[in-house]
């Protein structure tokens, strides 16, 4: 389902995107319909044809999935790093949210990495699992080498390294090419990031056509899981649901620790900001919940002022949780498929998942999903197939995505204040 929502820089923005709807309670219901008919069709020594005919339809769902993902976000790094250069311009309240901002991407992004591997050794993945790399290329995951690996940072060939899904070059490049519009003369800075917006708006209705059919895709995929691991299957999801989400307590705990010492709340912030958190929980919104987040500003004493301009605005560029629990889906495919993700690489993912993370300018959590985290997986050397079941459970992890957004938005708010406060008080 498509719906027109302006996901700009504040309201009014000319650079809007369309905003669009995964089915979510039919696409898991289809999850769970698809296993179950999975698992009885092994049962009853269902025919293979069967079985190539259900692999057959969810590949070329899965493929029409994957074809959008590289001009997607090209046209979401550009424009939400324009976004992000043009803010910072503002003026001091702007460039200190965002400093703190990418700190808590980078700190997300740097727990996830050294905690999640270390919770999967503690708790294996189930066994069986192996079955959801089941559309997964037989070349996937061979991880290079450190001085691969930094050859591979600059193509000499932008067009070829999008045609490989080269995804590290492929994001050094938009960062440049945004930096660089912002230096360009008025009118063609505009005339390129309309095209840009263009381009992600035509991106962003292929991906809904292609969502709009979810169910059946998800339902032929995991019959196919079903009838390769048998009930593992809904341990293996449940096992993911939980992990994952833990990482997202990380951000819940930082942006308590940013309110309170950054932003001198004390206990004040846990009560003040719990209308949010509820908001937050009953419609998984960020936006739905602005209302409620000014609100708890208001409970806190933060100026009016400080509260406008930054709460809109980190509705619009901050996901706060999305570096630390993109990057937790990424390392847990990495250890269905068993790779090891060497250091440079994790570092490199790091830094990919905070900038892509800072560029998904207010899209659902489902669509985001794919977005966000393929280009992670591709730019970590894992695959990203596992991506199109497990988009069909997200709406449990994204409980935790939107509590932590709306808290740490809150926070950063306290915070932008106190420093301004300081900023404007007299030295005696």
């Amino acid at each position: 389902m498509l719906e027109s929502e302006n996901n700009g820089s504040g309201a009014g923005s000319k650079f809007a995107l369309v905003s669009i709807r995964l089915p979510v309670a039919l696409t898991f219901a289809a999850l769970i319909a698809g296993l179950v008919a999975g698992i009885a069709g092994a049962a009853l020594d269902v025919p293979q044809a069967v079985q190539d005919f259900a692999a057959l339809i969810g590949g070329l769902w899965l493929r029409a999935l994957q074809m959008t993902i590289i001009p997607l976000v090209a046209a979401l790094l550009v424009l939400g790093l324009v976004q992000m250069i043009m803010a910072a311009r503002v003026g001091t309240a702007a460039r200190r949210m965002l400093l703190i901002m990418v700190g808590v991407q980078l700190a997300g992004g740097a727990f996830a990495s050294v905690a999640m591997p270390a919770l999967l050794k503690a708790f294996p993945v189930p066994q069986g699992a192996s079955a959801l790399l089941a559309q997964t290329p037989d070349n996937v995951g061979a991880v290079p080498g450190v001085f691969d690996f930094a050859a591979s940072l600059v193509s000499p060939n932008i067009i070829a390294a999008a045609a490989e899904t080269a995804m590290l070059p492929l994001t050094l490049f938009f960062v440049m090419f945004a930096v660089a519009i912002t230096r360009l003369p008025a009118d063609q800075g505009d005339r390129l990031l309309g095209f840009f917006h263009a381009l992600g708006n035509v991106m962003l209705l292929i991906i809904g056509w292609v969502l709009a059919i979810a169910p059946i895709g998800v339902f032929a995929l995991a019959f196919g899981v079903g009838v390769e691991s048998g009930s593992g299957a809904f341990a293996t999801l449940g096992h993911y649901v939980l992990t994952v989400t833990l990482m997202g307590t990380f951000i819940l705990a930082l942006a308590y620790a940013i309110a309170v010492g950054l932003g001198r709340t004390g206990a004040r912030f846990a009560g003040a900001v719990l209308p949010a958190q509820a908001v937050a929980l009953s419609t998984q919104s960020s936006l739905a919940s602005l209302p409620a987040m000014l609100d708890s500003a208001g409970r806190l004493g933060l100026r009016a002022s400080t509260a406008e301009f930054v709460l809109p605005l980190s509705v619009v560029i901050f996901r706060a949780t999305s570096a630390a629990m993109n990057l937790a889906v990424v390392y847990y495919i990495a250890a269905l498929a068993g790779i090891e993700v060497p250091w440079a690489i994790a570092i490199a993912g790091v830094l990919i998942a905070s900038v892509i993370s800072l560029s998904a300018v207010s899209l659902p959590g489902s669509i985001s999903f794919v977005v966000s985290i393929g280009p992670i997986a591709l730019a970590m050397g894992v695959p990203v197939e596992p991506l199109a079941l497990l988009v069909a459970v997200e709406m449990l992890p994204d409980l935790m995505r939107t509590l932590g957004n709306v808290t740490m938005n809150v926070a950063v708010t306290s915070a932008v204040d106190r420093s301004v406060r300081t900023l404007e008080t007299p030295a005696p």
